[in-house]
Parts: structure tokens; sequence; C-alpha cells
């Protein structure tokens, strides 16, 4: 008896930390298979499921069903030595999950009404699982705690299997009872808006600085509405029409995203922009769009410009080569912007100061809402940390152009220079080429590179020779910077770093 019960408790700790984590993947990847498979490609993926853990259970798991085969099955030994190793197995993952829980370092979903409903889904069904396990095996014979303990070690084995059909059960679910009936009651309501004027922004990257820099200049003449932090999705934009829209608004900017072909076509068909922004394309996402030709009808603009009406109006960034060739294949009115300033990135400032101007505004009126502007250069801060060391801070996001962007930026630096970053994904078959390019680029700017993953550091390293190190552990990598850096030298981090630098760097 004592048995049944320690194994259902060790289980039940462990089992729900499992399903924490993967549903925490799956927000992390906004529910979108393409982007979730692509995650296994990379080193941190491949080591879900090629970790000591996951291998021995496995093991384990073929290693008890051939026993079930043997006469020898009830074999004191046989049948009592892998309960208990599983037994200890489930205390060491249940421990683990226990120090990450109290460390703060437990990765599980955040919050919300859809993410509610899943953690409810997944804890209804292993107490439903352990409470039919016991029906069917505690009141029989002793050695039914074998099939117990199989059926057990069975479900944690498939639970990232388990976890994919639960949720796309829930987003089926919803999308039929929740998401197509908020966008029709969307759509509805922005069609009473008849002079709403609609500015549509996309893009593979620099969406959201242009979406705040434009709402903020227009602000000195029109009454704005612009859609909030990663509300672009149909669900997002959908929600901000029906809550936040009111008749005193006069326009309204979106930032439209999307991971499929047909995504961005879907956006437009709600909110019907009359101007649309394409901020720059480049291999970002390729992974999860499957080719370039879905990635430029989506992303790359053509979707939206197809959306607008004839007496629209398109702007394209003209530092960027994907917008200069849809910009001259493009057969009604269309502006081309920022192709001559000086850093990569700051078009986005030129491309919202250039619309200003198509939508009326005065010179004047244009600088005094930029200058309401703090950093102008998007998607970075400039911090000191307690060392004195520069800090360029460059952790939401990155993406090919970012990073070249970003090292042109920390070129105007004086000092040395360093860049700590992690290998891009979701770059599909661009993904090689890609990370050489960064590499010659670090070469020329860098005194220093440390990668904090090794997905392509093999091709950094071509392009960035001995600059180039790959060092995964936090503590490692502070000893490193603190070793080479001296005060007023220059770091700059570059996409999603781990936390625990962040932490030690005391930014």
């Amino acid at each position: 008896m004592f048995y049944f019960y320690l194994l259902s408790f060790l289980w039940f700790l462990r089992q729900t930390r499992s399903f924490l984590f993967w549903l925490y993947l799956w927000q992390l990847k906004e529910y979108h298979l393409g982007r979730f498979l692509d995650h296994f490609r990379t080193e941190k993926g491949k080591r879900l499921f090629w970790n000591p853990f996951f291998v021995f259970k496995t093991f384990l798991f073929f290693y008890v069903f051939s026993l079930s085969f043997s006469r020898e099955l009830f074999s004191p030994y046989l049948y009592a030595g892998w309960i208990f190793i599983l037994i200890f197995i489930y205390l060491l993952e249940s421990i683990k999950g226990l120090k990450e829980f109290s460390q703060k370092t437990f990765r599980k979903p955040v919050l919300t009404s859809k993410t509610l409903v899943l953690i409810l889904f997944v804890l209804a069904l292993e107490i439903s699982f352990l409470y039919i396990l016991f029906q069917k095996f505690y009141f029989v014979i002793f050695q039914n705690l074998y099939w117990f303990s199989f059926y057990l070690l069975s479900f944690d084995i498939l639970t990232p299997f388990v976890t994919t059909i639960i949720v796309f059960t829930i987003h089926f679910l919803s999308v039929i009872f929740f998401r197509n009936p908020l966008i029709q009651k969307a759509k509805k309501k922005r069609a009473s808006f008849q002079n709403l004027l609609v500015i549509g922004i996309t893009g593979s990257f620099g969406k959201t600085s242009t979406k705040e820099f434009l709402s903020t200049i227009l602000s000195e003449k029109f009454k704005v509405l612009k859609t909030k932090e990663h509300q672009n999705s149909e669900v997002g934009i959908s929600s901000c029409v029906l809550n936040d829209l009111k008749e005193e608004h006069e326009v309204f900017v979106v930032e439209m995203g999307a991971y499929n072909k047909g995504g961005i076509k879907l956006l437009a068909n709600i909110v019907k922009p009359k101007i649309g922004i394409i901020t720059g394309i480049n291999e970002q996402h390729l992974a999860t769009f499957g080719s370039m030709d879905n990635l430029l009808s989506a992303e790359g603009g053509k979707e939206l410009i197809e959306s607008l009406p004839e007496n629209g109006v398109v702007f394209f960034n003209g530092k960027n080569k994907y917008c200069r060739e849809l910009y001259e294949k493009a057969n009604f009115k269309k502006v081309l912007y920022g192709e001559n300033v000086v850093l990569s990135g700051m078009e986005n400032i030129e491309g919202a100061k250039t619309v200003a101007k198509e939508l009326g505004m005065t010179e004047g009126e244009i600088e005094k809402g930029a200058s309401k502007i703090k950093n102008q250069f998007p998607g970075i801060e400039i911090k000191k940390n307690k060392d004195g060391l520069n800090i360029i801070d460059a952790s939401y996001s990155a993406n090919p152009d970012s990073v070249i962007a970003h090292l042109d930026y920390l070129k105007t630096f004086g000092g040395k220079k360093i860049i700590v970053m992690p290998c891009l994904i979701e770059l599909g078959k661009a993904s090689k080429e890609v990370h050489r390019r960064i590499g010659s680029k670090i070469a020329e700017v860098c005194d220093l590179a440390i990668i904090t993953t090794k997905d392509k550091f093999k091709e950094i390293k071509e392009g960035a020779g001995n600059k180039a190190w790959l060092i995964e552990n936090p503590k490692e990598i502070f000893e490193k910077i603190k070793g080479f850096c001296q005060l007023e030298d220059n770091l700059l981090i570059e996409g999603r770093v781990p936390k625990g630098l962040i932490d030690l760097l005391g930014i």
C-alpha cells in the first residue's frame, strides 16, 4: 500500500512540473506548430529528449515492456527492482522541481484565460488517470503494482504528445467558440467607424518601434489609438478594437504579425487599413513560413498591399533590399523612406516622420512629436552597470538585421567592444549563411564575442575567428567579461541571454 501512495505522490509532482513546462513552451511559441517544432532543431530543444532522465526512462520502459512477456515476471528481484529505480528517479525529479520553484527558475506559462483552462485541464487529467489506475489495480493483487507503475511511466514518457493533443483540442474549441465570434464582433464594430484612418504595419522586424514612433508623432495632431504590446494577432487586434476603439479616435495604428501565409490578409480584413507600412524583410521566421515566397506574401507585405483600397498608400523601408524590390513592383501610390540614414535601424523614425508628413502634419508638429521619443534607435537601451561598463541592452529580441544594425551602432563607441548573444532561431535553410554573415560583422566590430548557444556557433566562428567564444554558463560568461573589460568599455547584449547573466551584470 505504501508504495502505491509514494509512487503516486512523486509521479504527480513531477508530472505537474512536466505539464507546466510543456504548456510554457507552447505559449512561448504562441501555440504555433511550426515554431514549436522548430525549437527541437536547436540544442536546447534536442536536450529535452536527449537528457539522462528521459533516455533512462525510455530504456526502462522498453525493458519493463519486454519483461512482461517473461515467465520470470513475478520473480521478486525482477518485479521489485525496476519499481524502486522508478521511485528513485521520480524522487530526484521532484526534488529538482521543488529546487527550481524555490530559486524562481521554475518554467511555467504566464497566467491567461487560455493557460488557466489548459492548467485546470491537465490537473484534472492527472487526477483522473490516478483514480482510474487505483480502481483497476489497487484493490486486486499485490503484483498489480507492476502494471500500475508501468502505466505511470508510459504516461510520463508520452507527456509531450499528450500536451500537444490537449493544446490542439483547446485551441480548436477556442477558435470555434471564442476566436471566430470575437473577430466577427470586431469587424462589425470597425465597419461602424467609417471616418477612421487605419495604418497597418508589418514586416519581419521594426514593427513595434515604428508603431510607437508613429503613434507618438501623430498624437500631436490626431486622436490616436495603437495596438498594445503583443496585440499583433487576430485575437489581440480584435480585442483592441472591441475594448479600446472609441468615437473620439481619428487614427488607428495597428501592428500586424503572422507566421502563416494568409495571416496578414486576415488581419487586414478585420481593420481595413488605408495606409500600409512595410518595415523590413529578412529570413527571420523562414522556418515557420516554409518558403521565402510564403514569408514575402505575409510578413513581406504583399497581402497588406493587396488589401488596401485603390486610394491607399504604401510606405517601404528603403534600407531593405526586399522592400526596394517590392517597391519597384507596386503599381499604385508608394513612398520609399529611410534610404539615406547613416545607421541601419534609424529608418524606423524616418518612416514615422514620412507617414506623418503624408497626413498633413507640419515640420514643427513632427519635430515636436519626435522630441518626445526618448530612444530613437529601436530595440535598445543604454545603461551603465555598477562596474562602469556601458551596456547596450538589446535583449528584447533579435533578428539578422537588428544584430547587424546594433553592431554598426556599437562601432560608434570608444573602448573595447563585446557582444553576448545566442544563435538565432527559426531561420530555416538560411541559418548557416546568416550566422556566417553575423560572424564576419563581429570580426569587423568586436574585440570579443561570447555566444551562449552552440546551434550555429561553428558558422559564427567561421566569420569571427578567434574572437568568438562559446560559453553557456552565466557565471563563466560574467567572469570572462569581468576579466576582459575595463571602465567605460562597451557590452552589447543581443537577444535572450541567460537570466542569471543579467542579474550578475546588475542591470
